[in-house]
This record gives structure tokens, C-alpha cells and sequence, in this order.
């Protein structure tokens, strides 16, 4: 029979993460919050768990106990402690905060216990008070995530409105790609930038600048194509996610939708015993927002993210661009150290000394510490996104860097770039033990063909190599595609549709891989030979160019020759042709030999005439038209 982990739960005045834990333990899956058991393993679970004799269990703590202490002694997680204490007695406080006598007790019987008072340890200091190696708690720094149209741009717009503009500045904030907002004694970094592409791009070049995500799911939509793929994006940057269900001041808004439709995507709400928080929030009218940015501040206590103001600075950029009366202008989050006016940077392949450095307000500063973002100008030429920022002595060790890494590229240009994961290195790949999984991301015509391709990509079984399928859809191979299977070392398979003309492009960027098929089987079968190390190489056409044929001439001892045209591209010596007739295929083969005025040619371009001949074939007639193309290798 199903038994909901939460209801279970409460019998047992338990958390639903104590559940959820032994179910783990035990093997026992757990579906949209719900398992399957009998009353034998409901038993094992409350002896497990150590109700099964109704006994009431004791735990001993000194007076002046935190959160944090409380759930060391308890043995589960701060963070349900801390959620206990924001959603049962409403309480906002952080992992260090000491709890008075009586909110303890509540606190400890919430989860099942009695707590009984001993003697404190003389001036214990609190664990996260103890300075280690200079690192100092700093802000967290937030992507918000999501479909189109379900108010990602409308959130971000109200948070800053209610939380940055300056007065002092006029109210005007400059679009930098990132801003600060302050909740209470917390910070919160956002980062400004246009969905889950920008998020997968930063990834792909090597920066994993964001601590939290907060996936924006419209209230009276539910979860969308986009919102799937953000989630898988989030998923394999490893990031933790807060759900923000947004529109709920609309009529059609449906709470219950958004959280019974989670679970399907490996994302359990707390409401049903998981460990997702979901804040309703309403972008228009600002209803929650407060809450969704205290669950922010909540998590990142959790998280315990730390940097040392006074380390070696390191930095990322966040965006650049080029303006005109200002030059090159580059956004840079500061992750480690602090950056100062007047530094000298080296920023990925270029360099600059820092003439003046601002905040997202416009106002001039002087040094930045950490998880602040600030737009600096003195450097050399635009950076791309994702570039890695560091401060060296004087402009000379600057130049000498960025010549050493410009001579770098040329060398790598020059021997030619390395290849990524690709489906016939695979077996190279294992026997050096760079990987253990083929990450796969699936691209179909419609909802059925992605279903029937993931079925069998998942029936695929291999001792060496963990098949695994990053994200599915409908559609055509796209950019956001290509960059997440960069960031993730994947390949982008495609059954029944193409890679859109960027995503092309930027694969041939970035050398990932593309594979489109018509056929299922084929699909399966390369997939499979891969894992065995038995896929033969595949090859692509490369369209030459088009030749109609405009007369036909009979030699004496060459047989007949097509006298043609070359109307577009160009036709070489050796080419496969495909000959149609209308709209009839009358011959496949390849190109015997190439004649210009009885001289013998390696090639011929738009607008020259020109001889051919045939392998094999002399049936041409004039009027006839000559696609010329070459099998190029792709993997």
C-alpha cells in the first residue's frame, strides 16, 4: 500500500529527512513523496527510526544551545533544523544563534525528543566563530532560472527596485549583468544574466560562479520545456535549488500543480518530505518576495560559503562589453581576495590596469571583496564571459602573461584543438580512465520518439560505462544545447532533426560532438558499439557544388563526355554526384575525370565549362543537373 513520507512522519514526530534516510538505506523508493510497504517494513522502519517501542528518547545538551548544535546532537541536517524553526515557531535566525531554554525544548520535541539539561562546557567558542585560514562568511551569489514569459526578467526587476536604488544616485541603477540586494544583516549577490544559456556558457569555460539557482515556475503555467531544461542545467553544475512558484496573485494560479509536478523532475518539495523549498511569490505585487529571499539567506547559511578577503585575488567575468567614450568594459565577480583601483589585471587573453572601478549603482569605489560584483575599465580589448580575472605585480609581468597564452592558442590552433568526448573515442577514453559515463543529450522530433529513444538508451548495459541521458526534448539541437554538453563533456544526439545553425557553429567552437539519425536502430546500435569500442566511423556530406549539363558529345575512343556548367560552388576530380533528371535520380557515383578545352583539371568553379565523365556511367542526357559533394569524416 502507498504511505506518504510527511504523514508517516508526523506518527512518528520525526522529521520527514529521518524517513527519507532510512528508506534509502533500506532501498526503498520513494515517488512524489510517497513509498510502498507492508506492515512488516512499517515496522522495521519505526525501529529503525527508534519509536517502535514508543519509548521517549533523551538527549542531554548544556544551556545557551544553536540550531547547529541542536542538530549535530539530534544527528540530522542544519538545514532542517533551521526550516523547522522558520516554518513551525516562525523564528528567523542563522545556525549560530543561541536558542532560549524553552524554544530548545520545542525545537528538540518537534523531531521526536525530550531534551534534558547538563552542565555547559565552560566557554566553548561556537564552531562557525572559529576564524580558519583567514576565510570570512560572504555573500551568496544567486541565477535565477526558468521558462520564457514566467517572470524571470519581472522578478529580477522587483527585487532591485524594492532593494537597490539609491536615492543618493537619483534612483538609477547601470546595468552591469550583476547587483547586490541587502535583507536584514544579509547580502545577496544576483547575477543579472539572460537564463540558463548564459548560466551553461560561464560553465563550459571552466567558471562555476553561482552558489544558489532559483528556478521560476509560473503559478497558473506548471512546469515547461524550458523549465525541465533548466533544471538539468542546475542539476549538473551541482547547484541547490529554490523553487520561486510565481504569478500566484493570478486567478488561475495553481500552488498544488507546481508541487505535485516537481517530483517528476527528482525535485521533492518540503511540503511532501523532501528537501526543496518552494516560495509562492508574485513578481507583480512583491507577495513573498521577502519570504523567497530570507529562504536564500536561509540556504546560504546552510551552505557556509566563505572567502578570504585578504587571499590571492581571483575573479570571473560576468559580462563585457564595448562602449563607446569608455572602451572595453568588463563585469568582474570577485570570488577570493579584493580587487583595488589601479590593480593590474591579466583578464583571459587580455590585460589593463584598473582606471576606475564601480559598483551596479554607478557609484566609484575603491577595492572590492569578495561576491562583489564591479565594472572596471583600463583593460586592453573585450574578454568574453567566464574569463578568469587575476592581479599581477606591474603592467610588464601583464604583457609577458597574456603573450604566453595568445602564443598558447596559436600552438593549439596550429596542432590542432583536442577533441572532447566523442562516441568513437569512447573506448580510448576508459582505457585512460578519464571517464566512467557517457553523458547523452537526446533531441527528438516529437514527444514519442523522445520517449522511445530514452527507453532503449536506458536498456544499453555496460560493466565500464554508466550511460546517461543529461536531458531530453522536442526540437532541433540548439546553442543552450551545445553549451550545456560543453560544460558536461556530452554528446548532442539528434533523431529526426537537425542542429539550428548556432548551435552548429558553436559546436564547431567548442569540438562537441553532434549525431543526427533517421533511424532508431542505427541510433541504438552506435550507441551500443561505442560502449563495446566497436562503432565504425561515420561520415557526413560536404556539398561541393551543382553542374547542369548542356551538351553531350560522343569521342571516338573516350566514349561520351557531358559538356556542362558549373552554376554554383564547384565540382573536383574524384567527387561522388548524384545525376536527377527532374526530380528522378537517374545515377550515384563518382566523377572519372574533369576537362577543361582537352586538358585534364583537379577542379572547376561557378561559371567555367567544363567536360565530365563518369565512373561506370554514359546514360546522361543534356538538361541533366549534377550535385557534386564529398564524405567527410566527422568523428
Amino acid at each position: 500500500m502507498p504511505v506518504n513520507v510527511a504523514e508517516f512522519a508526523a506518527q512518528l514526530k520525526v522529521a520527514p529527512g529521518q524517513v527519507l534516510a532510512q528508506l534509502n538505506d533500506l532501498g526503498v523508493e520513494v515517488t512524489n513523496g510517497s513509498f510502498e510497504a507492508d506492515s512488516d517494513l512499517l515496522e522495521l522502519l519505526r525501529e529503525a527510526i527508534g519509536t517502535g517501542s514508543g519509548d521517549s528518547k533523551t538527549i542531554s545538551l548544556p544551556h545557551g544551545r544553536s540550531p547547529r548544535d541542536i542538530a549535530a546532537a539530534l544527528g540530522v541536517s542544519d538545514k532542517e533544523v533551521l526550516t523547522a524553526l522558520i516554518k513551525k515557531f516562525k523564528k528567523m535566525v542563522t545556525l549560530t544563534t543561541v536558542l532560549e531554554d524553552e524554544m530548545a525544548e520545542k525545537l528538540v520535541a518537534e523531531f521526536g525528543f525530550k531534551l534534558e539539561w547538563a552542565q555547559p562546557v565552560a566557554n566553548r567558542p561556537s564552531a562557525s566563530k572559529v576564524a580558519k585560514g583567514g576565510k570570512h562568511p560572504r555573500p551568496p551569489v544567486v541565477t535565477i532560472l526558468g521558462h520564457v514569459d514566467h517572470g524571470k526578467t519581472s522578478l529580477l526587476d522587483y527585487i532591485r527596485k524594492a532593494n537597490v536604488a539609491d536615492k543618493e544616485h537619483g534612483g538609477i541603477t547601470q546595468h552591469i549583468g550583476a547587483y547586490q540586494v541587502t535583507m536584514g544583516d544579509g547580502v545577496i549577490t544576483f547575477l543579472d544574466t539572460p537564463g540558463h544559456a548564459a548560466f551553461t556558457a560561464m560553465r563550459a569555460r571552466g567558471a562555476q560562479v553561482t552558489d544558489i539557482a532559483i528556478l521560476v515556475v509560473a503559478a497558473d503555467d506548471g512546469i515547461m520545456p524550458q523549465t525541465i531544461e533548466a533544471i538539468t542545467h542546475a542539476k549538473n553544475a551541482g547547484v541547490p535549488i529554490i523553487v520561486a512558484a510565481n504569478k500566484i496573485d493570478k486567478p488561475a494560479a495553481n500552488l498544488d500543480k507546481v508541487l505535485q509536478a516537481l517530483p517528476q523532475h527528482e525535485l521533492v518539495p518540503s511540503e511532501y518530505g523532501g528537501d526543496i523549498t518552494v516560495c509562492p511569490v508574485s513578481a507583480h505585487t512583491g507577495e513573498g518576495v521577502p519570504h523567497l529571499l530570507e529562504m536564500i539567506l536561509l540556504q546560504a547559511d546552510v551552505m557556509e560559503l566563505q572567502a578570504d578577503p585578504k587571499g590571492e585575488f581571483e575573479g570571473v567575468v560576468i559580462e563585457a562589453k564595448l562602449e563607446r567614450g569608455r572602451g572595453p568594459v568588463a563585469t568582474v565577480l570577485v570570488e577570493e581576495g579584493t580587487l583595488k583601483s589601479g590593480d593590474v589585471v591579466v583578464v583571459g587573453k587580455t590585460w589593463g590596469k584598473i582606471k576606475a572601478m564601480n559598483d551596479y549603482a554607478g557609484k566609484p569605489l575603491k577595492e572590492a571583496g569578495p561576491s562583489v560584483p564591479v565594472e572596471i575599465l583600463g583593460i586592453n580589448d573585450v574578454p568574453m564571459a567566464g574569463d578568469a580575472v587575476i592581479v599581477v605585480k606591474d603592467e610588464r609581468a601583464a604583457r609577458s602573461l597574456t603573450d604566453e597564452r595568445l602564443e598558447e592558442e596559436r600552438q593549439r590552433n596550429v596542432v590542432g584543438p583536442k577533441k572532447k568526448m566523442t562516441l568513437r573515442d569512447l573506448r580510448n577514453h576508459l582505457q585512460a580512465e578519464e571517464i566512467k559515463d557517457l553523458n547523452l543529450i537526446i533531441k527528438a522530433d516529437v514527444q514519442g520518439s523522445v520517449e522511445a529513444v530514452r527507453g532503449l538508451i536506458e536498456k544499453i548495459e555496460s560493466d565500464e560505462v554508466n550511460v546517461k541521458i543529461l536531458l531530453s526534448g522536442v526540437g532541433n539541437v540548439t546553442e543552450s544545447d551545445v553549451n550545456l554538453a560543453a560544460a558536461s563533456n556530452a554528446i548532442c544526439v539528434g533523431f529526426g532533426v537537425k542542429p539550428e545553425a548556432k548551435a552548429k557553429s558553436e559546436a564547431e567552437r567548442q569540438k562537441v560532438e553532434i549525431r543526427t539519425y533517421n533511424i532508431i536502430y542505427e541510433l541504438i546500435e552506435d550507441i551500443e558499439a561505442a560502449v563495446k569500442g566497436m562503432l565504425e566511423p561515420k561520415f557526413e556530406e560536404e556539398y561541393h557544388g551543382t553542374v547542369e549539363i548542356r551538351a553531350v558529345f560522343k569521342l571516338t575512343k573516350a566514349g561520351k563526355v557531358a559538356g556542362s556548367h558549373v552554376t554554383d560552388g564547384k565540382i573536383l576530380r574524384n567527387d561522388k554526384v548524384r545525376v536527377k533528371r527532374g526530380t528522378e535520380l537517374v545515377y550515384e557515383g563518382t566523377v572519372d575525370s574533369l576537362k577543361n578545352v582537352k586538358q585534364d583539371v583537379r577542379e572547376m568553379f561557378a561559371g567555367q565549362d567544363c567536360g565530365v565523365k563518369f565512373t561506370g556511367w554514359e546514360d546522361f542526357k543534356e538538361g541533366d543537373v549534377i550535385e557534386a559533394y564529398e564524405l567527410v569524416q566527422i568523428d
